[in-house]
């Protein structure tokens, strides 16, 4: 579901699901179970939403909203098909309008920077009200279409029943009453909102693997979060094969109680097995299942066997594994709904991420804003007023699979001319382009167990010297020890220390003082214009090129502008507010409609300091709200995966860029920087000569 990014922030009153709605739940699901062949499948994944944002993801309007759809009349009982179809001809108008509008709005815009009418600077005001009263509508629907798509929560069961659950369901323990669920969950309670006299909600504290996985069928598991936050971090108390085994164990036990009453327990149990297979399917393919073969093949075998035959989940979760298969070797972009019906418009949903990107960039055209205080000491400030082109970013989508047209050869030839040739601006669209591709590659779990890949708290995040291969995971593994770990984010640590010896490269190798000034002036503007366009991936790769020990000591700063050397500055005080909160990026709601791009090795170092301690209690339960934290923190990379950038590609740049990247990776700076004069302070020759004959003066004088 990419809809996701569009979420009503916290703050709401939490809202139990009431009779009425309940009762529409189980009329709904009545009739989906009927049909034999199940054809109305729906994608189940909650998004990075619901891990973040957790119960309040969804807040009462939303409910309220809801719950009137597909009523002709008051009276009339509410129907899941009635308002599917409504709310999806409400978005499509919606969506419709609101593309006409500010197309309209941007027409109106160049006009008014053409003529300067009275007339279009009267209407722009009001239209730009109406545009974000339109846009905050599109949301909504889409937010409210979300919420409605949860049809796993149908059949979620009550707590009591969840050692059912874990008794495989057999028929032998259905019978016998209930086990004391204390044993498996451990709860704190909470005072209810004052909208609700209730008594305390309970909130999941700690668990065994068995209860916790047990917990994923409880009711409201997927609206409150639960599901989502199990997926990114349930590496941590069990392996890939042993969550497997336990869905399939409950599948196997209770597939042949589907045709019974919907609302027993074995039907639900059953029933909520598939839509959690589902989910992990469509959020975790490419990190659980492409990267070990056995795990895949274990479930199609099942799948073909026990399940094909008897339902039309076993041929909807086939084709589902098919897609992933292919999205997977196709596609860089792991974060998308793998639904088919969510495919048909997703072309119309990039297209209006795209507009209100747009919109919110012209209207708004808000960024971060960093002073310096008198003893030059970066202070960060939040937001300043910035006026942003509407050429600055084109809808138009980015492509790399095109040939490199410059060869490495040609590329050493040019030398750093093209950075020179280059603007600014332009240079840092390419880069960010560049960093996007690998970005939208990587998945929130590859951010996860950094310790155990070698990853550290300094300058050079993984050492050169250490492959992925030779990395040790005995001592600070705290996956289990038969997890299976991708090793993605050793590649993007990899490649951003690749930019940063690049960038330190470019400068020792220039022969004139001259040339360092103007190449030490482009890269600091290149990092200015990344942080400022939210790029902070490449705005730090740059700082820590600078921060080189031999690049700090050359001559070209002292006779840099002043100017210029306060970006340094501004550089520094990004980093440190960057390090300062593990959301400062999720603040607001600018993420949502401005691309970002934050720094692998800040984040990695982050959710590094929330693994710091214990993950399990005395009792041997595992710390749930510690896992549910770091689960929120690496919700961040699929909602910054969400907004990509849409900068018109410059392929020959790309190419050059990636071809002096690669050529200078592992270039040794100081042995750069030996060969070249440029980079040591010079002593002028008429002092130089006066200090040769004041010593020889001094020796003739000891000898006479």
């Amino acid at each position: 579901l990419q809809s996701s990014g569009c979420c009503i922030g916290p703050g709401f009153a939490e809202e139990n699901t009431g009779p009425e709605e309940e009762a529409m739940i189980m009329t709904a699901g009545n009739s989906y179970l009927a049909s034999p062949n199940l054809p109305d499948f729906h994608g189940c994944s909650p998004g990075w939403s619901s891990a973040f944002y957790g119960a309040e993801c969804f807040d009462s309007e939303v409910h309220n909203y809801l719950k009137n759809l597909g009523k002709q009349k008051s009276s009339e009982s509410q129907n899941i098909d009635a308002k599917k179809v409504e709310l999806e001809q409400l978005l499509m108008m919606e969506t419709k309008n609101y593309r006409k509008t500010i197309k309209f709005y941007q027409k109106l815009l160049q006009k008014e920077r053409r003529s300067k009418g009275p007339e279009t600077k009267s209407m722009l005001p009001k239209l730009r009200g109406q545009l974000q009263e339109m846009k905050s509508k599109v949301q909504f629907l889409e937010l409210v279409k979300k919420y409605q798509m949860m049809y796993a929560e149908q059949w979620g069961v009550e707590s009591c029943v969840l050692p059912t659950v874990i008794h495989n369901g057999k028929t032998d323990t259905l019978g016998m009453a209930p086990m004391d669920e204390s044993s498996l969950l451990l709860y704190y309670n909470t005072e209810k909102h004052q909208c609700n006299n209730q008594n305390g909600v309970r909130v999941l504290q700690a668990g065994t693997p068995l209860g916790l996985m047990a917990y994923l069928y409880s009711r409201n598991a997927f609206l409150e979060g639960y599901v989502q936050q199990f997926l990114y971090t349930f590496r941590y108390f069990c392996t890939q094969e042993e969550f497997l085994q336990f869905l399939l164990d409950r599948i196997n036990s209770t597939l042949s109680s589907t045709s019974l009453d919907p609302s027993t327990s074995l039907t639900k149990i059953c029933n909520r097995s598939f839509y959690i297979l589902q989910a992990w399917i469509e959020d975790c393919y490419s990190i659980d299942f492409a990267t070990n073969t056995d795990l895949l093949c274990t479930l199609k075998e099942f799948i073909s066997s026990k399940v094909a035959s008897l339902n039309g989940y076993g041929e909807h979760l086939l084709s589902l594994l098919e897609d992933a298969s292919a999205r997977k070797s196709g596609s860089a972009d792991q974060c998308s709904s793998m639904d088919k019906c969510e495919e048909e418009g997703e072309e119309g949903r990039k297209t209006l991420h795209s507009l209100c990107k747009k919109l919110s960039e012209d209207i708004s055209g808000k960024n971060f804003y960093w002073k310096l205080s008198k003893g030059m000491a970066p202070i960060a400030q939040y937001q300043r007023e910035r006026l942003h082109s509407s050429s600055a970013v084109l809808p138009k989508p980015c492509s790399f699979t095109e040939e490199s047209s410059v060869s490495l050869a040609k590329a050493d030839e040019v030398g750093p001319s093209l950075l020179i040739e280059y603007s600014a601006q332009q240079l840092c669209w390419q880069l960010t382009l560049l960093q996007q591709e690998v970005f939208l590659k990587c998945h929130p779990v590859h951010f996860l167990n950094s310790r155990a890949l070698g990853v550290k708290d300094k300058c050079g995040a993984v050492q050169k010297t250490v492959s992925a291969e030779t990395v040790s995971l005995k001592v600070c593994n705290l996956f289990l020890s038969k997890c299976v770990q991708d090793q993605y984010l050793l590649q993007l640590l990899r490649n951003a220390d690749s930019v940063s010896t690049w960038v330190a490269a470019e400068i020792v190798t220039c022969h004139t003082t001259k040339r360092q000034v103007s190449l030490l002036s482009k890269f600091l503007r290149i990092a200015k214009c990344c942080y400022e366009q939210r790029n902070f991936a490449t705005a730090m790769q740059i700082l820590a090129g600078l921060e080189n020990l031999i690049i700090r000591q050359l001559p070209a700063w002292k006779i840099l502008p002043a100017k210029v050397a306060e970006i340094m500055e501004e550089l520094k005080a990004v980093e440190v507010f960057l390090k300062s909160d593990s959301l400062c990026l999720m603040e607001g709601d600018r993420f949502k409609t401005l691309p970002t791009i934050p720094s692998a090795h800040v984040l990695a170092m982050h959710v590094q300091q929330l693994e710091t301690g214990g993950f399990t209690m005395t009792n041997g339960a595992h710390k749930w709200t510690k896992l549910r934290n770091i689960a929120k923190v690496v919700s961040q990379v699929h909602a910054f995966q969400e907004n990509p950038y849409t900068y018109t590609p410059d392929f020959k740049l790309q190419s050059y860029l990636r071809q002096r990247i690669t050529h200078f990776k592992d270039a040794d700076i100081s042995a750069l920087a030996a060969d070249n004069c440029a980079n040591f302070h010079q002593i002028p020759a008429e002092k130089h000569s006066r200090k040769i004959q004041d010593t020889l003066r001094r020796m003739k004088a000891t000898f006479q």
